[in-house]
């Protein structure tokens, strides 16, 4: 498996723990407010083998207490597994960064004991979810039963949405909230513009509009936070 990216050291990506970050590419989906739209797409070229990353993981060991796999979308790898199993058996705690897509991958990681963590990204609420992901159509279903599959794992878990003042509203995080009803934590994280988001035209929420947002998500999740915002 090729690796697109790495970042050697984070204290932001892992909660609780010192990690890297390790970047997989492509995706089913092209949002478009995604910082890494170049792994989206295939444009970027891989940074190294996974061999390569193995030997890092190898050297790290000790001042590393976990790692981050993202992307992209690392549940399209069928390869996943195998590869979360060797950081597994170096001592290290993952945790999977996902967009729910593929619910037979997250069942099957979570029945090996593969991830020790899962943050799932919730793109908006299911009238508007295909549009806010960029493409024509969203099969729901996969979106639920990942849910699903994650709220009972027994494992640590979040939820999570990236708001945009032209994709989302308060009607919205309502119908966000519906589909995750009960869930233990949801985080809402305001958009930035970089030079890597697609598109342009796209902008911040004020922090009024992130307040009624947490408001309107607070009847159906027990802890919703803001996150990254003044």
């Amino acid at each position: 498996m090729k690796i697109y990216g790495l970042q050697k050291m984070t204290l932001l990506d892992y909660p609780e723990h010192v990690a890297c970050t390790v970047f997989l590419g492509g995706c089913d989906f092209r949002c478009p407010f995604c910082h890494n739209f170049e792994l989206a797409d295939g444009s970027a070229e891989p940074l190294m083998e996974e061999e390569e990353l193995f030997e890092f993981l190898r050297k790290r060991t000790g001042l590393l207490d976990g790692v981050a796999v993202t992307g992209g979308e690392p549940c399209l790898y069928r390869e996943l597994p195998g590869f979360l199993s060797r950081v597994k058996e170096m001592g290290f705690p993952v945790k999977l960064d996902t967009n729910g897509y593929h619910p037979a991958m997250i069942k099957e990681l979570l029945d090996r004991g593969l991830v020790d963590y899962i943050a799932m990204d919730i793109k908006n609420s299911e009238e508007k979810y295909a549009s806010t992901c960029g493409v024509d159509y969203v099969d729901m279903e996969l979106i639920k039963k990942s849910i699903e599959l994650i709220m009972n794992s027994g494992i640590s878990y979040e939820f999570r949405t990236t708001v945009v003042k032209e994709l989302h509203n308060v009607d919205d995080m309502a119908g966000i909230g519906m589909l995750i009803d009960g869930a233990e934590s949801f985080f809402i994280q305001n958009f930035t513009d970089r030079d890597t988001v697609p598109y342009g035209d796209l902008h911040p929420h004020e922090k009024a509009d992130l307040m009624a947002f947490k408001d309107a998500v607070k009847p159906f999740v027990k802890n919703v936070e803001l996150r990254g915002i003044d």
